[in-house]
């Protein structure tokens, strides 16, 4: 049985999305690709919805649905494309998880949202590199660090900086007490190699070399090439590590990259700092400031604090399903 009604309100979400994304458009060809979309759909033949009505045509109503679809997924690609408009947001990027305090708790979460954004990449089709990573205690990690290649990469990712907050029942409590456990991640674009946007200062860079160690197996380079720096300048520190290039002088220069990034999203965050002190907002990304919260007792939602988008399929979402998420979050900013 076909769902005209659905139909109609299928077409009705695409009309508002194709309207929204031309609010948003500043780039002549896009604004082309929307003038020909909303002339197609002033047709009088629009996906032939309601000649099939008319006639009880179910092959016709199928046809037509197929290509709703087709139209629906043009639409929605097109939004997004609209909303990559910052300075970097076609670049690679890299993240960096971080556990709260609270132990193997917190760095069992850490580990839940390392699976989760490893998850999201794949779904995206984006190539996850690991680039260092730190074992917990008893469990879970400390620390992971990784380089996500794809379109827009950080475009997509760079709203899902920030801490995490878990709240559960734990596994690790002998006595099933409720927990709430904190991570933060750090997210950077990716410079090219010949991008001479940011310069270091080797004199504040401080170098040290160490065996490998942690989790991911084979994707660690069990040698003593793995690198770690230091910079340190004023009130600023920033440490980088990668261990699994096959020899110092590769991972030396994974480092380099690193940290060229990180500087660059710290110059970046200050800029959104000023003008969110001019705005009389705050953006700063600090413990008890969390982005978003993942409840899994005594019911189960994930809640993003900025925009107000939740769900309840928390494991849907640890699974990798953030689109929600990154879109609200494109669209408010």
């Amino acid at each position: 049985m076909i769902d005209f009604e659905q139909y109609s309100q299928d077409i009705a979400a695409i009309r508002k999305s194709i309207l929204s994304a031309g609010e948003a458009l500043h780039v002549d060809h896009m604004r082309e690709q929307i003038e020909e979309m909303t002339e197609e759909m002033n047709q009088p033949e629009f996906v032939m919805l309601d000649l099939a009505q008319e006639e009880g045509d179910e092959a016709t109503a199928e046809e037509a649905g197929q290509e709703l679809a087709a139209l629906k997924e043009a639409a929605d690609t097109l939004e997004l494309e609209t909303l990559m408009r910052g300075d970097y947001d076609n670049n690679n990027a890299i993240l960096s998880l971080h556990a709260g305090a609270g132990g193997t708790e917190a760095q069992d979460w850490t580990q839940m949202l390392y699976r989760m954004y490893t998850r999201y990449c794949e779904r995206m089709g984006f190539q996850v590199k690991v680039l260092d990573i730190l074992d917990g205690d008893e469990a879970g990690l400390k620390s992971a660090t990784f380089e996500v290649d794809g379109e827009n990469a950080y475009g997509f990712l760079r709203g899902e900086k920030g801490v995490h907050r878990l709240v559960r029942i734990s596994p690790f409590d002998a006595n099933a007490r409720r927990h709430t456990s904190f991570a933060s991640l750090d997210v950077a674009p990716m410079l090219e190699d010949d991008n001479s946007e940011i310069e270091i200062d080797m004199k504040y860079v401080r170098v040290d070399t160490y065996h490998s160690s942690g989790a991911g197996g084979q994707n660690v380079n069990k040698t003593s090439s793995a690198v770690r720096m230091t910079y340190v300048k004023d009130d600023v520190t920033i440490v980088v590590a990668c261990q699994t290039e096959r020899d110092q002088v590769q991972n030396r220069a994974t480092c380099l990259k690193m940290l060229k990034s990180r500087l660059l999203e710290l110059r970046e965050r200050e800029k959104e700092e000023q003008m969110a002190d001019i705005k009389g907002e705050m953006k700063k990304i600090e413990w008890g400031s969390q982005i978003r919260s993942y409840v899994f007792q005594p019911y189960t939602m994930v809640k993003d604090h900025r925009t107000g988008y939740e769900v309840g399929s928390i494991d849907d979402v640890m699974n990798g399903n953030l689109e929600g998420f990154v879109t609200a979050y494109l669209k408010m900013q």
